[in-house]
């Protein structure tokens, strides 16, 4: 129970990136998972090229990367992750429990790892042209006595790093994804706001050219109104004239009518002088005014737009500057 107890507490020291058990410092993010500082470091440097590419050895400031557990983005200040806070508590768990451990990690593990050859001998070294573990009677006298071989933790070491570094490597690689992913996400929200603008600056375009054409259309039917009522006014004052005139006249027949029954010859003549006078006057009064030929014509008004239309057919967005 105590071996499994310490199994199940190495498990919670064990970092994320390395794989290892944290090593001093170990800072804490503020999705509250914890990394060793240099693996933190190893992961912002491989989120953040830019910072690499500048060949110094000066502490980065600001960027940002993501937590390898929860994918949490955490934004660094200008101290970058010196400017992370230090989990004590865990550091603290880290030295009581390798005072109550002797051993290595994983060296528990390690002793029941028995050869199947030599049941008696342990795994100890490595083959490196079979690439497989194996035991020295098997370098000696067994399959692997004609190979090159490495002692076991070498290997081990050697490729717990090349992991590690595959891991930063796929973690710094998700990163620049996802970033690319932001930017193009980005891209998107800023070609929306653009056309939008772009749309309400064409509509406010075509909205001026529709006031133009409403203003001009106002004035040119002004002037045709103008035109119209003046030419109704005189052609309406002739025709209150002439029938003035035929009013008159037919008054005057009237007249003449009556004087013609008169039986009574002294009584006729003394009012025939009077009227043969003003029919004379009437037949000499006469209007003369008159509209001119094709005075009701109103074709000068008209307007060809024709080639405004074809104009107005050939806007097009400008181009270049």
């Amino acid at each position: 129970a105590e071996a499994r107890s310490m199994e199940s507490l190495e498990k919670q020291l064990i970092c994320p990136i390395c794989l290892e058990m944290f090593s001093k410092p170990v800072v804490i993010l503020p999705c509250q998972h914890n990394l060793c500082r240099k693996c933190a470091n190893d992961v912002f440097q491989a989120s953040n090229p830019l910072w690499q590419s500048r060949g110094s050895s000066a502490v980065p400031s600001g960027g940002r990367f993501r937590c390898p557990s929860c994918r949490h983005e955490v934004v660094l200040d200008r101290h970058g992750v010196y400017g992370l806070q230090r989990n004590l508590l865990v550091e603290n768990i880290i030295d009581i429990y390798k005072q109550e451990s002797a051993r290595p990690l994983h060296a528990k593990a390690e002793q029941h790892l028995m050869c199947e050859e030599h049941e008696d001998e342990r795994i100890n070294i490595y083959c490196l042209r079979c690439e497989a573990p194996t035991c020295s009677l098997c370098k000696v006298f067994g399959a692997h006595k004609d190979c090159e071989v490495a002692p076991l933790p070498a290997v081990y070491q050697r490729q717990k790093s090349e992991l590690s570094d595959g891991i930063a490597m796929l973690v710094a690689g998700n990163d620049r994804i996802q970033a690319i992913i932001t930017q193009m996400e980005e891209i998107c929200h800023t070609i929306e706001e653009n056309g939008r603008r772009q749309k309400q600056h064409v509509g406010l375009r075509f909205d001026s050219l529709y006031g133009i054409l409403e203003e001009r259309k106002k004035e040119l039917l002004q002037s045709i109104a103008a035109e119209q009522e003046a030419k109704l006014q005189r052609v309406r004052g002739l025709i209150r004239q002439y029938g003035d005139h035929l009013e008159a006249s037919s008054k005057l027949v009237e007249s003449a009518i009556q004087a013609m029954e008169e039986p009574q010859m002294a009584l006729y003549l003394q009012h025939s002088k009077e009227l043969l006078k003003k029919i004379t006057d009437m037949s000499k009064a006469s209007i003369s005014s008159r509209p001119e030929p094709g005075y009701e014509n109103m074709d000068h008004f008209s307007i060809n737009v024709d080639y405004v239309a074809e104009m107005l057919r050939t806007i097009e967005f400008q181009t270049g500057a």
